[in-house]
């Protein structure tokens, strides 16, 4: 390489590193957009609106939140995959992020590689609820009924992929039970035919599961989570039940394209640890039944463990139980 040349290139570098800098240091300059990876009306969704208003003004510019639902919340990701790494373009995603790597084999990004974490939101606790009219009253009825000879329970979920559908394979693997998942297409259709008794049980929002459990629409058995429920107290979790491997989360993160500057990834990690620490955000999680992360797994790094973690979990469940999408 000549001289000219190498000056030219080492002046290119040095250009781009000092406008990246000043980038991070004017950020942000205009809106911020959140690319959710669900339709409106569902737990991601709440979940994005909840701390919206409070991250923006710790930012002081406008988020715009951007509904991109199918395949699993795949879609929304791969456009964010693929946005310009400066810090205006987010990705509110949750464990289906984790299981779409090996439940869509043809998938056009790596959750690990192509994104950098900013950090972990909340914990929604769900339950495993039943029918009215299911003869157990509790969960040891529920498993001896599950076991009995010839019995397939009838499981309606979400959809392929979701963390209702995933999480009750592996509780179903875990009690050793044969069932027959029957998938709907979101959370709304699958309650409507638990509710008229199409199907016997499947996976319920504790705070969607509270008033229809107190006023005998439902019967709930267990929390699939790692908390209880204030509002369903009797509720154990699964681990409190002795089983263990079943200590599990719907979790939610931040998460930005890779090679946003790390100075935007802190900038916008702060401003996440803003608004979980507002008492309103706090409140109406807390209301939803949803649990924000302790200070010390706030943390980007905390958002990377996590979800290499749950890249292995839930390859294996969707591996071992041969799920595939559709």
């Amino acid at each position: 390489m000549t001289f000219g040349r190498a000056f030219a290139a080492a002046s290119f570098v040095v250009c781009s590193l000092a406008t990246g800098a000043a980038s991070a240091d004017t950020y942000p300059n205009r809106p911020v957009t959140m690319i959710v990876a669900f339709p409106p009306g569902g737990a991601d969704d709440a979940t994005a609106r909840i701390i919206q208003d409070a991250m923006q003004k710790a930012l002081g510019q406008p988020i715009v939140i951007q509904n991109i639902g199918g395949a699993g919340g795949m879609i929304a990701a791969d456009k964010a995959a693929h946005s310009d790494p400066d810090g205006y373009t987010i990705l509110l995603h949750q464990d289906a992020l984790a299981a779409g790597m090996t439940l869509y084999p043809d998938h056009t990004f790596d959750a690990e590689k192509d994104f950098v974490p900013i950090g972990l939101v909340n914990t929604m606790i769900n339950t495993i609820a039943g029918r009215p009219t299911l003869p157990p009253n509790n969960f040891t009825e529920l498993l001896k009924w599950m076991k009995q000879p010839g019995r397939s329970a009838r499981i309606g979920h979400p959809g392929v992929g979701s963390f209702g559908h995933l999480g009750e394979v592996l509780v179903f693997q875990e009690l050793d039970v044969k069932v027959t998942q029957i998938p709907y297409r979101g959370a709304g259709p699958a309650l409507v035919d638990l509710l008229a008794g199409h199907v016997d049980l499947g996976p319920i929002s504790a705070v969607v599961a509270q008033p229809l459990v107190k006023s005998g629409k439902l019967k709930a058995y267990a929390v699939i989570g790692t908390k209880q429920f204030a509002g369903l107290p009797k509720l154990k979790t699964m681990a409190q039940l002795g089983y263990k491997n079943l200590d599990i989360d719907f979790w939610h993160m931040l998460l930005a394209p890779a090679g946003t500057p790390r100075p935007i990834v802190d900038k916008l990690n702060a401003a996440l640890r803003v608004a979980l620490a507002d008492p309103k955000v706090r409140k109406l999680y807390a209301d939803g039944g949803m649990d924000e992360y302790p200070p010390d797994q706030e943390t980007p790094e905390a958002a990377s463990a996590l979800l290499k973690r749950e890249i292995k979990r839930w390859g294996d469940v969707v591996r071992t139980s041969h799920i595939l999408a559709k």
